[in-house]
């Protein structure tokens, strides 16, 4: 998102746009049942979308950059363009963005969403776990992001639920981005593959062994990997103190 061909993909208002997933492929319908698509009315009446994840019931985990005059939150999707008998569709009572969230740096990019009510725990809805603040997820590991973002930088939104793996990076594949911060971001995706999340996929989850350990943030315009994503370890306290606040 700083100048030349850096972050003008993920991190964008939703009204430009957010991320999706390249190089994947459809994940097996309702196998991720904590995935949340949102439809979100931005502040100047555009119509955007975002992905995030259900952590608690009546909470939802998305980028802070995903924020908007309202939002609604459909859990027990896969085909988003239909109305699935799977899907509940609640809106957010509540946007709560993290109090050091930067448009500019892209640093602390991630929102909690209260509900309106609490969402209906079925075999297609149900919550993801968090990881300890001691659970730093390690460079050289597998992990995946899911999302109904783009499919490539000229593509549509996906319509199905999209997964895609991607490698943890060591925090020098990522120095070409300047506010890149290793204590609160991932760098996630190997340069020597085409696979990323993209534009729609924003507020989506890095998922490492059934933990959600990070939220897709921002990368480049052009979609080469590496991307960033926010690391969910180092906001659980945080977390923990808004949910039991709420």
């Amino acid at each position: 998102m700083q100048a030349l061909l850096f972050l003008l993909a993920l991190l964008l208002p939703p009204e430009a746009g957010a991320e999706e997933i390249i190089g994947g492929t459809e994940s097996k319908p309702h196998s991720r049942p904590y995935m949340a698509h949102l439809e979100i009315t931005t502040e100047r009446g555009f119509t955007a979308s975002c992905g995030g994840f259900l952590i608690a019931r009546d909470f939802v985990i998305t980028a802070a950059h995903c924020k908007g005059r309202e939002i609604t939150v459909t859990l027990g999707a896969h085909d988003v363009s239909k109305k699935e008998p799977t899907q509940q569709k609640i809106k957010v009572k509540k946007q709560i963005v993290h109090p050091n969230y930067s448009f500019y740096s892209n640093l602390n990019d991630i929102m909690l969403l209260k509900l309106q009510r609490k969402a209906k725990q079925t075999p297609a809805v149900d919550t993801i776990p968090l990881p300890r603040p001691s659970d730093f997820i390690k460079p050289g590991k597998t992990c995946r992001a899911a999302g109904w973002g783009r499919t490539g930088v000229t593509e549509p939104t996906a319509e199905k639920l999209m997964e895609v793996k991607l490698r943890i990076m060591e925090k020098d594949a990522c120095k070409h981005y300047p506010n890149y911060s290793y204590k609160l971001q991932v760098c996630v995706g190997s340069p020597r593959k085409i696979n990323s999340a993209y534009r729609g996929d924003s507020g989506g989850p890095l998922l490492c062994a059934g933990v959600a350990h990070g939220v897709v943030s921002y990368g480049r315009g052009d979609a080469k990997p590496p991307a960033v994503f926010t690391r969910i370890s180092s906001y659980v306290p945080w977390i923990n103190s808004v949910i039991n606040s709420e």
